[in-house]
């Protein structure tokens, strides 16, 4: 059973290595950068949830920072674990009451091939209506990006 171990160990590692090296085939192709006009532009705010759980990190670490000055053995660690829980709680409570939206715009862009395609984006270079565009990228990475 010892010897097996790394001989596997070693089987599974060189396998991980030679997935990792794999390049693109024959099917592989460059994104497409499509070309469109915009036909409307709304104001809309867009959720701001960089940072999300950082709050509860901070206020974690700072619950057991607290919970450690309290009592010794069971006591102080039972002190240290309460403080964890309750400060992410607080923590929590106080970064999502602290967040602010993001200023964005849905563009609705009308591709050449007549498809409508509406994209929410922060508010970037000036657009307005009617201004020819490309659409760049896919999914909801895709941007609207002046031409």
């Amino acid at each position: 059973m010892l010897i097996r171990m790394p001989a596997f160990i070693l089987a599974l590692l060189a396998a991980l290595a030679t997935v990792g090296c794999d390049t693109p085939g024959p099917d592989y192709t460059e994104p497409e950068i499509r070309q469109g006009t915009i036909e409307q532009i709304t104001p809309v705010n867009i959720a701001n949830n960089q940072g999300q759980g950082l709050g509860a990190i901070l206020g974690g670490a700072a619950g057991v920072g607290l919970g450690s000055l309290i009592g010794s053995g069971t006591g102080r660690d039972v002190a240290m674990i309460a403080g964890a829980i309750g400060g992410a709680l607080v923590g929590n409570e106080v970064q999502r009451n602290n967040t602010q939206p993001i200023p964005g715009e849905q563009i609705i862009v009308r591709t050449r091939n007549g498809v409508l395609v509406a994209i929410t984006q922060p508010v970037g270079p000036p657009l307005q209506v009617g201004q020819r565009v490309y659409l760049q990228g896919s999914g909801e990475s895709t941007r609207v990006i002046p031409q």
